[in-house]
């Protein structure tokens, strides 16, 4: 019999049923207490090694600020995962990772002490257990038990009660059910969006403010949140000249629709495909593709054999992509690193295209606009910036960042751009590139740029990305007072919010016209 077929009293109607093991022996004296479905000899004991994984990664984000893209991985293959296995134990990851601050809030009304005082490892069994629960499709029963079986594997027995107990708590409302509950009475907006969408507030306002600042209407925020919450597809990209989409194709992936030599990859570990372990085939967001694309066929007004830079290399996706593409174009790309291990991850990157072709420098990007004054053609400034426009593929950044960090980030961003308007050559062409639609990051630090130096024009960077797109026209532009910028949305073109800024250095005799 199980457990909802129990009677809740004795024959006599005189309190709780007394239970009785083999032996005759009363159990449950201490009162009331929750059970699995299950009866005790088939609750499980062991931890369910897709779930395993799950809970190591949380583990690792949590207790060593480590990045769930790169633990998961090597989770995956450590426990020998097959691929039906990999794909649940990634939803399972990312999706607790993505709803954590909503989870958090259903968590705190069913168990009867504050979160902060639950041991951080119970913390994550929970989570996990409430989106397999409220978002996933897995029976509730299994939910639940495998759960609890994960808890008393890897905590103890003590706390497998204690997820038992909360998580029956949980099962007894839909998601809709609970954020309901949430946001019942709250009349924030912005408030009620961060519970239903599970993103910080200051996000929210934020990413609000974001739309606005690039001319598109606050009331699309409910789509952006959303699409930031929905499970992205791997985006790969073929070096030009020198991978294949081939493998991949016949693995199961989809060409790309965005932009050339790009394919959508859903078959489980990218990293068994040969032509990724080789380097010639990657991993890299179609946004990312674009606006390296952008650049490199934005047209200057320089002439000879072109140097290109990327001034913000690391970890070398990008520079891998401009390497390929300089090395057709008979160009040269110095990649500029400041951390060392960070630089070595960048040769690593760009091995697959001739040495002849690429050189690392190790060095503070802020110098080389006086090192090499005038030196570079085409320069990529990906500057370091909050990544609000990555929250899909690096769901933990949203817990870790803050609202001080736009404001700590902007004197980097500003002095890098700046390096970057030194060292390139009259004619040539800057992009300004972040991960981030702020507008304090973005439109800001452009509009200051064109105010601080007389001798830069903004270029038409819409048209630029228009260029390079498959779809012909992405209506990704916003007018400024000359050219315009463009910004890429999640909710829109399917890709992380990358933004770019192409800014062109005026020739001496001032003839350098908008041409884009």
């Amino acid at each position: 019999m199980s457990g909802q077929d129990r009677p809740q009293g004795n024959r006599r109607g005189q309190g709780p049923e007394r239970r009785r093991n083999a032996a005759g022996r009363e159990r449950n004296r201490g009162g009331e207490r929750s059970f699995s479905q299950s009866a005790p000899a088939q609750r499980t004991r062991k931890a369910d090694p897709a779930r395993l994984v799950a809970f190591e990664v949380l583990r690792a984000v949590d207790a060593d600020d480590a990045y769930a893209n790169l633990v998961l991985p090597v989770k995956i293959r450590q426990h020998r995962l097959d691929k039906r296995d990999a794909g649940f134990a990634t939803e399972l990851t990312y999706g607790a990772l993505r709803g954590l601050g909503t989870y958090d809030a259903i968590l705190a009304r069913c168990v009867d002490r504050p979160l902060a005082e639950l041991d951080p490892a119970v913390l994550d069994a929970l989570r996990l257990g409430v989106h397999q629960l409220l978002a996933m499709r897995v029976p509730a029963h299994a939910a639940l038990d495998q759960t609890v079986g994960l808890a008393r594997a890897v905590i103890g027995a003590g706390p497998g009660a204690l997820v038992n107990a909360v998580l029956r708590k949980v099962s007894a409302k839909e998601l809709a059910g609970w954020t309901e509950e949430l946001t019942a009475g709250q009349k924030d907006p912005v408030a009620a969006a961060a519970l239903v969408h599970s993103h910080p507030e200051w996000i929210v306002r934020a990413l609000r403010q974001s739309l606005v600042g690039h001319g598109r209407s606050v009331g699309e925020i409910e789509e952006l949140l959303a699409a930031d919450n929905a499970a992205p597809v791997v985006n790969l990209v073929a070096l030009p000249g020198l991978g294949t989409l081939d493998e991949a194709i016949q693995a199961g992936a989809e060409p790309g629709s965005l932009v050339q030599d790009s394919a959508l990859f859903s078959g489980g570990d990218v990293g068994r495909l040969e032509s990724v372990r080789t380097g010639t085939t990657r991993v890299q967001d179609a946004g990312s593709q674009l606006v390296a694309r952008a650049l490199a066929e934005a047209q200057t007004l320089t002439s000879g054999p072109e140097r290109w830079l990327d001034l913000c290399a690391g970890p070398g996706g990008k520079a891998a992509l401009l390497a390929a593409l300089a090395a057709k174009k008979s160009a040269t790309l110095l990649a500029n690193e400041p951390a060392e291990h960070r630089a070595e991850l960048v040769r690593q990157s760009l091995r697959p295209v001739d040495s002849e072709v690429w050189e690392v420098r190790t060095g503070d990007g802020r110098d080389l606009g006086q090192l090499q004054p005038e030196g570079f053609d085409r320069i990529l400034v990906d500057a370091p910036c909050t990544g609000l426009g990555a929250l899909r593929r690096r769901p933990e950044s949203r817990w870790r960042r803050k609202p001080s960090d736009v404001a700590q980030l902007a004197p980097l961003q500003r002095e890098l751009l700046d390096s970057a308007l030194a060292a390139v050559k009259p004619g040539g062409v800057v992009a300004y590139v972040t991960c981030s639609p702020h507008p304090a990051e973005t439109t800001a630090v452009v509009t200051d740029a064109l105010r601080r130096h007389p001798d830069i024009e903004l270029l038409d960077s819409a048209s630029a990305l228009d260029a390079v797109s498959l779809s012909g026209s992405l209506q990704a532009g916003h007018a400024q007072t000359e050219g315009s910028t463009a910004q890429l949305w999640p909710h829109i073109h399917g890709t992380d919010a990358m933004f770019l800024g192409l800014l062109r250095k005026k020739t001496s005799d001032n003839s350098a016209g908008n041409a884009e």
